[in-house]
């Protein structure tokens, strides 16, 4: 029993640094775009709409809060990282392109939910 205890603390941890951190990096590189050029990513009608730099950078802000809130409260930060990986993975497939990204979304934010439901009180008292 209590080893069981140990994986599960063990997965979640791991799963918490994950899902904390990598919106963090993900969110601070849409300033400098070293990673990638965020803006090819955008859906063409956001593009109409609004400037894609500044779009962007703002996607970037809420992706670096939504990784502190995980770090800080992973039982609540990481529902709003799955429901931003959700959102974004529709975005792309409403546009048709980048689909394979878009899966690569919806699986990570199973990885968030998982997070999500493992940081639960209820669950570990069940372990």
């Amino acid at each position: 029993m209590q080893t069981n205890v140990k994986n599960v603390n063990q997965v979640q941890t791991l799963l918490k640094f994950t899902f904390g951190l990598v919106p963090i990096v993900a969110g601070a590189d849409k300033f400098t775009n070293l990673l990638t050029n965020w803006e090819q990513y955008l859906n063409p009608s956001i593009k109409k709409m609004v400037n894609g730099h500044t779009f962007m950078m703002t996607v970037g802000v809420i992706e670096i809060i939504a990784g502190c809130i995980v770090l800080a409260k992973p039982g609540i930060g990481a529902w709003i990282v799955s429901a931003w990986l959700l959102l974004i993975a529709l975005t792309l497939v409403a546009s048709g392109s980048f689909l394979d990204i878009a899966v690569r979304d919806v699986v990570m934010a199973i990885g968030a939910y998982s997070l999500a439901r493992l940081s639960s009180a209820d669950n570990l008292k069940t372990v």
